[in-house]
C-alpha cells in the first residue's frame, strides 16, 4: 500500500483553504513598520531644511554682496553724471524685480532644484539645459565667485596697508582660502551654509545701513554740490551707457539664486 508523500499533503491542504477564510492581520508588526521607515529614509532625496527667513536670507545676502560696493564707481563712470546714474539704478532695479517675480512664479509652478536648468530642461529638453549648465559651471559661476572673493580679500587686508597698495599675491591668497572654506561647508551641511548666509547677510546689511547714514550725515553738512547740475557731463557715448547699466544689474544678481535650492524650502509657497 503506496504511502502519500507528507509534503504533498501538505501542499493540497494549503491550496485546500480558501483565500478569503484565511484571517487577514490589518495592523503591521513592528518589524514592518521598521523596515518600511528604513526604506523611506534611505531613498536619495534633498531634505527640507531651509526655512522662512533663510530662504529670504539667501536672496538678500546674495543680492547684498560685493557688487553694491564695486559696481557704483562703473556705473557712475559710464552714465557720466549723478542724475543718470540714479536712473540706471532705478532702471536696473525694476528690471531685476520683474525677473524675481518671474522666478517665483516658475518656483512654485516646477518644484525643481536647479533653477535656469531646470527650467530650460522642460521647455526646450536636456541637450539645451546641459549646455546651459555646462557654461553656468564653467565660465559664469567660476568668474563671479572669485570676483566676489577678491572684492573680499580686498577689503578685509586694506587696513594692514593704509599707506601702500596690498600685494596681489596676499589678496589671491585669501580669496583661494575663502572659497575653498565655503565650499567645504556648503558641502558639508545646509544648516552650516544657512547660518554663515544668515551671519553675512546681517554684516551686510549693516555696512549699507552705515553707509546709508554716514551720506545723510554729509548732506546735513551742506555737502551736496554734486547735485546741483545732476545731469552734467551725461554720457552720450551708447556703449559706456550699456557698460553702466551692465554694472548695475550685476549689483542686483541674484534675485534668482533661491530657486536653485528650492526643492530644500519647507514651504516653497510662502
Amino acid at each position: 500500500m503506496r504511502t502519500e508523500n507528507p509534503r504533498m499533503a501538505e501542499l493540497k491542504e494549503y491550496k485546500a483553504v480558501d483565500p478569503d477564510q484565511q484571517p487577514k492581520n490589518t495592523r503591521n508588526s513592528p518589524d514592518d513598520s521598521d523596515k518600511s521607515s528604513v526604506n523611506a529614509d534611505d531613498t536619495i532625496n534633498l531634505k527640507q531644511k531651509v526655512t522662512l527667513v533663510n530662504g529670504i536670507t539667501v536672496i538678500v545676502g546674495s543680492i547684498i554682496g560685493s557688487g553694491i560696493f564695486v559696481s557704483p564707481k562703473g556705473v557712475l563712470d559710464g552714465a557720466g553724471s549723478v542724475g543718470l546714474s540714479l536712473i540706471i539704478w532705478v532702471l536696473c532695479g525694476l528690471f531685476s524685480m520683474i525677473g524675481a517675480w518671474c522666478y517665483a512664479e516658475l518656483g512654485t509652478m516646477i518644484m525643481r532644484s536647479g533653477a535656469d536648468y531646470a527650467y530650460m530642461f522642460e521647455a526646450f529638453g536636456p541637450f539645451v539645459a546641459f549646455l546651459r549648465l555646462w557654461v553656468e559651471c564653467m565660465i559664469v559661476r567660476p568668474c563671479s565667485q572669485a570676483i566676489v572673493a577678491l572684492t573680499f580679500a580686498y577689503y578685509v587686508i586694506e587696513p594692514l596697508f593704509p599707506d601702500c597698495d596690498q600685494p596681489d599675491t596676499a589678496v589671491r591668497l585669501l580669496a583661494a582660502v575663502c572659497i575653498l572654506l565655503l565650499t567645504f561647508i556648503n558641502c558639508f551641511d545646509v544648516k552650516w551654509a544657512t547660518r554663515v548666509q544668515d551671519i553675512f547677510t546681517y554684516a551686510k546689511v549693516l555696512a549699507l545701513i552705515l553707509i546709508i547714514i554716514t551720506g545723510f550725515v554729509q548732506l546735513g553738512r551742506q555737502q551736496f554740490e554734486n547735485f546741483q547740475n545732476p545731469f552734467e557731463h551725461t554720457e552720450t557715448d551708447v556703449g559706456k551707457v550699456s557698460l553702466a547699466f551692465y554694472s548695475g544689474l550685476f549689483a542686483y544678481n541674484g534675485w534668482n539664486y533661491l530657486n536653485f535650492v528650492i526643492e530644500e524650502l519647507k514651504d516653497p509657497y510662502k
